[in-house]
């Protein structure tokens, strides 16, 4: 018996770097059940003091609505610069509906759409 694909578990994880430079990574089916724990990942102190954001979408395979909305929301309040890596077609998309696109750059295929965020990344930090 084949065994079945393992999926990807849903959520965001934050890595925030020195103070300037922080990472919002989603992986899996970032749907309305995870709108709350996303809102306040979101809103982690941390995450406000970063001067520069990635928003890491390479392992989200889907975005619901609500929750592009809630990208959307945190990238205007955010007063620094921001991108948007990876992200399948289907995730992209959902997120330029939203409007993400005129608040941000998106980085496609890797060509950049804007200015240049450069990102380093540490290990990961859970911020509860």
């Amino acid at each position: 018996m084949a065994a079945e694909p393992q999926s990807v578990p849903p959520g965001a994880v934050i890595t925030a770097i020195d103070g300037q430079h922080a990472e919002v990574t989603l992986s899996g089916d970032v749907s309305a059940v995870l709108l709350r724990d996303l809102e306040a990942q979101l809103a982690d102190p941390h995450l406000r003091k970063a001067d520069h954001w990635v928003l890491n979408l390479s392992g989200a395979t889907r975005i619901d609505l609500a929750c592009a909305y809630a990208l959307l929301r945190a990238v205007t309040e955010h007063s620094g610069a921001t991108a948007v890596r990876g992200g399948r077609r289907a995730v992209l998309r959902t997120l330029r509906h939203a409007g993400l696109d005129k608040a941000t750059v998106i980085e496609v295929g890797g060509t950049r759409q804007g200015s240049v965020i450069h990102s380093l990344r540490i290990g990961r930090h859970s911020t509860r």
